[in-house]
């Protein structure tokens, strides 16, 4: 299994704008990563491509700007850690968990 598949189901809400921004490039940048089949090994693998993505560590973050992810219409490319780290991948986590049954 590739990891980008676990990342086609959208959320229906975002916590701030570039939230979005970054799911679609952690889904195109993990479209061909094979899927580690330790789930700790995977855990590991999304927090280093948020590292790469945003320049931040996931832990030690709470709000951070990207740039890139700045948008017209008045988003900066606000990233929230905590949305990503409670939210956003659990979800893809039980998706990986249920996926490698």
């Amino acid at each position: 299994m590739r990891v980008g598949e676990l990342f086609a189901d959208e959320p229906d809400h975002w916590e701030l704008r570039g939230d979005h921004a970054l799911w679609r490039q952690l889904a195109s940048d993990l479209a061909d990563v094979e899927a580690p089949s330790e789930r700790l090994e995977f855990e590991r693998l999304l927090e280093n491509a948020f590292w790469e993505a945003t320049g931040h560590s996931l832990a030690l973050s709470t709000q951070v700007l990207v740039k890139r992810f700045a948008e017209d219409g008045g988003s900066r490319g606000g990233i929230s850690a905590p949305y990503w780290r409670y939210q956003l991948f659990p979800r893809i986590i039980e998706r990986y968990k249920a996926a490698m049954r």
